[in-house]
């Protein structure tokens, strides 16, 4: 059975609020923007060891915040201090500027998985914040899916290609404004698979 339901936008929106939206930005960025800061300061292993600690400080306050634990970030803190404490300990900086690649593969790893096997796993991750039919979960995952490899292969590209201090400012000024374009041009597929509530 389709579901041909369109918009009201008088009566539903697309998004649940949320609570402080501008400090769960800030919570993304704060990190990246510390290890920026520290590498052109003192160079990438003191910036690792401040992104580490940074990292863990927004995952709290995440969880202040929003009063669950968040998986996305949780997973990505988890293999910021595995892949962190390998660059420190081996004194090599290959470990740092794989993190992102092998997260985003993991992401784009679990969320085809999810579709493979009828489960929808950005759904449970997101289903707090956006109402939406069952294709609209597919299409949105699908999407989601395929922009985290596009990010694995951007960052294969560019810390390959250029030097440390390039690589760190692409990750705050090139991957976050990315990311962010990308989830507002999602903006009419959730318009258009909205689920209606009941007046």
């Amino acid at each position: 059975m389709t579901d041909q339901t369109q918009p009201r936008a008088d009566t539903q929106a697309v998004a649940k609020p949320e609570k402080a939206p501008f400090l769960r930005l800030a919570l993304e960025a704060g990190p990246l923007l510390l290890f920026f800061i520290a590498n052109q300061a003192a160079g990438i292993m003191p910036a690792t060891a401040v992104f580490m600690v940074a990292t863990v400080v927004a995952v709290v306050l995440s969880v202040r915040l929003e009063k669950r634990w968040p998986i996305m970030p949780m997973v990505g803190c988890v293999f910021v201090l595995i892949f962190g404490g390998l660059t420190l300990w081996l004194e090599n900086d290959l470990f740092i500027k794989l993190k992102p690649t092998v997260v985003n593969l993991l992401f784009a790893a679990i969320l085809f998985t999810g579709l493979a096997t009828g489960r929808n796993f950005l759904k449970l991750m997101m289903g707090s914040v956006f109402e939406l039919n069952d294709q609209g979960w597919r299409s949105l995952t699908w999407r989601w899916a395929v922009f985290f490899i596009v990010l694995a292969a951007v960052n294969e590209i560019v810390w390959r290609s250029f030097s440390t201090e390039f690589w760190a400012g692409f990750k705050l000024f090139g991957i976050l404004p990315l990311t962010l374009v990308f989830a507002m041009a999602q903006m009419p597929l959730l318009m258009r698979h909205q689920v209606k509530t009941a007046d």
